[in-house]
């Protein structure tokens, strides 16, 4: 063993087994390089933090590329399918009736009247009364499926108005607060394309 005053750490053996001491020079250098690196004063980045951890930085391409990954794709709409009918009404000065029917107007869907909804014969064509026959018919239509309306409009026509009475406006109204999907609407008053007899005879009606 060595007689000089060296700290434990630069002792070490040689191949031969026998214990051997540094050089002055050495001695002097070994506990520099031995000693720990002082911390630094600067933050460390996140990289050097995961390389440090043991793990590879995470890039922004990286990122990016799983962004659209985690995002989650909004939910489409349940589309309704629609059931069509037709809503045939007639207006006259006398009354108001409103009849829906499928499409081929073969099968009747729902029918209401103004009279059915009022006492007095006057108020049978007016609009309150063509709004409450309309409401009857939508529940109808409603519990059948149907959500979707076109509609026909008629007058008396021929040698009779060619206009429709005060009820046709107010239930078209009814029919379109519903919420029912309004597709086409069509008049469809008869009209003649030459003169039509009118009824009374050839004196005329006798009042």
């Amino acid at each position: 063993m060595a007689a000089s005053n060296m700290p434990p750490h630069v002792m070490f053996l040689t191949p031969t087994g026998q214990d051997s001491a540094l050089s002055e020079q050495e001695v002097a250098q070994t506990p520099d390089e031995l000693a720990p690196e002082p911390p630094s004063d600067e933050p460390a980045t996140a990289d050097a933090v995961a390389e440090t951890a043991g793990g590879k930085p995470e890039t922004t391409e990286a990122a990016s590329d799983a962004a659209p990954d985690a995002a989650v794709a909004p939910e489409q709409p349940k589309q309704v399918q629609e059931k069509w009918a037709i809503a045939h009404i007639f207006s006259s000065y006398n009354n108001t009736i409103i009849h829906m029917t499928d499409m081929t107007g073969a099968e009747t869907v729902a029918i209401s009247s103004g009279g059915c909804h009022v006492n007095a014969d006057r108020y049978e064509s007016s609009p309150f009364a063509a709004m409450k026959a309309a409401n009857t018919a939508i529940e109808a239509a409603r519990g059948k499926g149907f959500n979707a309306l076109h509609i026909r409009i008629r007058a008396v026509g021929g040698v009779g108005s060619r206009v429709p009475g005060p009820g046709a406006q107010a239930a078209i109204r009814a029919l379109a607060r519903a919420g029912f999907k309004i597709g086409r609407i069509d008049d469809v008053t008869p009209i003649p394309h030459d003169t039509t007899r009118k009824k009374g005879g050839k004196r005329g009606r006798r009042v």
